[in-house]
């Protein structure tokens, strides 16, 4: 590996970007994260960087916005220190779901972050499912959108789950769970909500889910209000106990307590955020450093990306 390159991590994941310095065969970046006692955050890094390809490591999650700031003061202190690149490694992009205005005086809160990274001084972000890949348009530097469709696929292959059928909880997540179902060989139905306001209960299921085995794909459970409407509905209609795979477990507020439910098997999600170590037995956990350290190696050494996939992102 490069002498020249220096991965380094922020407060939100220190255990994932170890582990993909493991997979790398690289240390952990020396950084000093403190604050003032006014709450300002302060970074120093504790080890030469110049004309090195900087890595930082941050999920923008848990104190998201304490996270962002962090991450920005991390950029311009590398871009200070004479790094030559500066790849910004996120693997879950927060303020993600503002991504055009849908009523009058709204902000388009992602294309807001993608300007504070770029502003600051980032050359690349590596990042994983995105809530909308139009998310990508947002940035004048190189994105690679990396997904866990591959990781799902190979989990719930190897689960043999009896009788399966892959369900979209909303219209948005339609196109990815038509492409798992696809290479799986199962049948796939979708959900269809009637959005009015705080409430969005589910109003069609568009396929047959009756005696079959329902497997929930999303990108996000943040309160898990979603996945537990969606298990509802499919029981009513006859379906059996839900699996739920979704790549980023925000798990905001109730949402353990909710995801602890009679009719949810399994609840499988990466470690793209840190996970609280009590939690229900039905969550399962996927690792992903080994996704994201063979991204790092590509941008280092050359080749495309798409290798990595068999099922690309809608």
């Amino acid at each position: 590996m490069n002498e020249n390159i220096s991965i380094f991590s922020g407060s939100s994941h220190i255990e994932l970007a170890e582990a993909i310095c493991a997979q790398l065969g690289l240390p952990l970046g020396k950084i000093k994260r403190s604050r003032f006692k006014s709450g300002e955050i302060y970074v120093n890094y504790e080890q030469g960087i110049r004309n090195h390809d900087v890595y930082l490591v941050q999920s923008f999650s848990g104190s998201i916005n304490d996270n962002v700031i962090e991450l920005l003061v991390m950029i311009d202190a590398a871009k200070r220190a004479s790094a030559r690149t500066i790849n910004v490694v996120i693997p879950y992009f927060g303020y993600s779901r503002l991504v055009q205005k849908a009523k009058p005086r709204e902000p388009i809160s992602a294309k807001l972050i993608a300007d504070l990274l770029t502003t600051a001084g980032a050359d690349r972000l590596i990042t994983l499912d995105l809530h909308a890949a139009a998310i990508q348009g947002f940035f004048n530097i190189p994105v690679d959108h990396l997904t866990a469709l591959d990781l799902f696929h190979d989990y719930i292959k190897a689960r043999k789950i009896q009788n399966p059928i892959i369900v979209s909880p909303d219209a948005g997540r339609a196109g990815t769970a038509e492409k798992l179902a696809s290479y799986l060989d199962y049948p796939c139905a979708i959900m269809v909500k009637k959005h009015t306001g705080t409430d969005s209960p589910i109003t069609h299921v568009i396929g047959d889910v009756e005696n079959y085995t329902p497997i929930i794909i999303d990108d996000i459970i943040d309160t898990g209000g979603t996945i537990v409407k969606a298990v509802n509905a499919l029981k009513e209609r006859g379906a059996n106990d839900a699996y739920v795979v979704a790549t980023h477990p925000v798990f905001s507020g109730p949402a353990l307590e909710r995801l602890n439910h009679p009719n949810l098997k399994e609840v499988v999600v990466t470690n793209s955020i840190a996970i609280p170590a009590e939690r229900p037995a039905c969550i399962k956990v996927i690792p992903v450093a080994e996704l994201l350290a063979n991204a790092i190696r590509i941008n280092m050494y050359g080749g495309s990306i798409s290798t990595l996939f068999t099922i690309t992102k809608v």
